[in-house]
């Protein structure tokens, strides 16, 4: 087996911090242009440079999506951005769309390019062809059982890598191309705009739906065979099969949550590289540990489930039973530095907090320690009661070295 790489997503440079800090062999963003999240904070062309060297400089790969579907007058803008990205120094392309594609191949000719999950691959013979065209690499639609990823990967040249989504939000339409957001807000999903409809908060009456904050549009609920079909799909974890993953010939384990917090990449990114790390030191005597979901229970999301990954039979995409998220732990701080001489961790704040509290830490390759933060100290050393000030600088007593990045958040309960 080859170990698989990890993708952390970054919707801006504090994420991309996070996710390099806690693991991710590479990281995935967009420029502000031609990407699938515009609502991201995504980088500008002065950023791009800059991100792809503190990823290198640190032996992490940078990928940036293109993976929009570009009208025909919008191809000069995107020839242009082409050629940003390639002198910004990224590593490879996340191309949909066939024009896009090919217009790289003749634009950066030598970029390395792989395939969005959004061209839906789900056959070996496709694979095959965007191999002869160029691609070093498939994101595989997430409809896919593992089962199915086998037979692919025994199919395909061995140079072909394969890459799939091992946790995250999923969407309920096929392979992401939705057109519920378009149809009422006018935002377009399949141009980077989603407005996340299938999230809302909708009620049910005889024959129709109603999202609660549009009383005045109702939408006709179609039922087949007694069953009534909602939006929101679970979201994607698949924490608990690292040895399935690995065994299925995947090049690449991807997470998602270019929209999510700097902490939730961090705390999911650390618990996927735990368990990997954890599978390959060992495979023979791996035992799975159940902090690392609780890790992953830690931050913002709902119910979770295997997608499709074990075929439709089983626990697979259903829809939410209940609205909305789980809520994650407060983040209260991020380190930006630590004194082993008097053994004070340095942070900057995200939420209030109050000395006498309980409190853990997340650091880098290990699961959150929990102990109570005594006192706590201002930017000038003086000691404090709170930290009531958005991005105040703080610190608190650690006995024991705290890297960069590392999260300072409440206890759970």
């Amino acid at each position: 087996m080859t170990k698989p790489e990890i993708l952390a997503p970054a919707g801006n440079f504090e994420k991309l911090k996070s996710a390099v800090a806690f693991g991710a062999d590479a990281v995935y963003l967009a420029g502000i242009s031609f990407g699938m999240r515009s609502a991201a904070g995504n980088f500008t062309a002065e950023e791009l440079p800059l991100a792809a060297k503190y990823c290198h400089e640190r032996g992490v790969k940078l990928y940036v999506t293109v993976n929009t579907m570009p009208r025909t007058n919008e191809y000069e803008r995107l020839e242009a951005h082409l050629k940003t990205l390639e002198a910004a120094g990224v590593d490879a392309l996340i191309i949909s769309d066939l024009g896009v594609f090919m217009t790289a191949k003749e634009v950066v000719p030598n970029m390395t390019l792989h395939v969005s999950t959004q061209a839906s691959v789900v056959s070996a013979r496709t694979c095959a062809e965007w191999y002869k065209l160029g691609a070093k690499r498939i994101i595989l639609a997430r409809e896919l059982s593992l089962d199915e990823i086998k037979e692919i990967r025994a199919k395909i040249p061995k140079e072909l890598e394969l890459e799939a989504f091992v946790h995250g939000s999923m969407c309920v339409a096929y392979s992401g191309r939705c057109l519920l957001s378009n149809y009422l807000t006018g935002r377009d999903a399949n141009r980077g705009a989603c407005a996340q409809p299938c999230r809302w908060e909708y009620k049910m009456y005889t024959a129709e739906i109603e999202e609660v904050k549009r009383k005045d549009e109702r939408l006709v609920m179609i039922e087949e065979g007694g069953e009534t079909f909602t939006f929101s799909s679970r979201d994607l974890c698949m924490i608990e099969h690292i040895p399935e993953l690995a065994e299925s010939g995947l090049s690449c384990l991807k997470i998602e949550g270019r929209m999510k917090s700097a902490c939730y990449v961090g705390a999911v990114t650390n618990a996927y590289r735990m368990a990997l790390d954890s599978y390959f030191s060992d495979p023979a005597g791996y035992v799975y540990d159940e902090k690392w979901l609780d890790e992953l229970e830690s931050v913002c999301h709902r119910q979770y489930c295997t997608g499709f990954f074990f075929g439709e039979t089983v626990d697979t995409a259903k829809v939410c039973a209940q609205p909305g998220y789980i809520k994650e732990q407060a983040a209260l701080g991020v380190c930006v530095g630590y004194d082993s001489e008097r053994q004070l961790a340095h942070f900057t704040q995200k939420n209030k907090f109050s000395a006498g509290e309980a409190v853990e830490l997340l650091v880098p390759g290990k699961t959150a320690v929990s102990f109570k933060a005594d006192k706590i100290y201002g930017e000038k050393g003086e000691e404090i009661e709170s930290t009531p000030h958005p991005m105040m600088k703080f610190s608190i007593h650690v006995p024991f070295p705290v890297p960069e990045q590392s999260i300072l958040r409440y206890a759970k309960s």
